[in-house]
């Protein structure tokens, strides 16, 4: 099980990705225009494609895709109901290899539903 405490590995991200995006700002607003164009909600809503995009992140492998998109799952209103079932489809299609990094898809997800509840 991983020990990663997934809401500060996205404020690490994010600095580096600042870096990136000084360092390459034509290619990075390219790809913050995909996201938001495929992100708008139309016959999916966001939450659903937030979702979509976590079973992606632990079908490939990447734990930076899983944090991103896991908080956003729970700032979009994700219940943990709906992360199982997408992580189980994830399981179905990834096997093996997706089963270990749906474990670290949903600890984030509830290491971030966790810092979003009210004290």
């Amino acid at each position: 099980m991983t020990t990663e405490n997934w809401p500060e590995l996205t404020k690490q991200l994010n600095g580096m990705l600042r870096d990136l995006r000084t360092g390459n700002p034509e290619v990075m607003k390219a790809f913050a225009g995909l996201a938001q164009a495929a992100l708008a909600p139309k016959a999916l809503d966001t939450k659903t494609k937030e979702l979509i995009a976590l079973a992606i992140g632990v079908a490939t492998r990447c734990d930076d895709c899983i944090a991103f998109h896991a908080k956003a799952a729970v700032d979009h209103g994700a219940s943990e109901g709906e992360v199982m079932e997408t992580l189980a489809m994830s399981i179905y299609m990834g096997a093996g290899p997706s089963v270990m990094y749906a474990s670290h898809a949903l600890q984030a997800y509830q290491q971030f539903a966790a810092a979003k509840k009210p004290a």
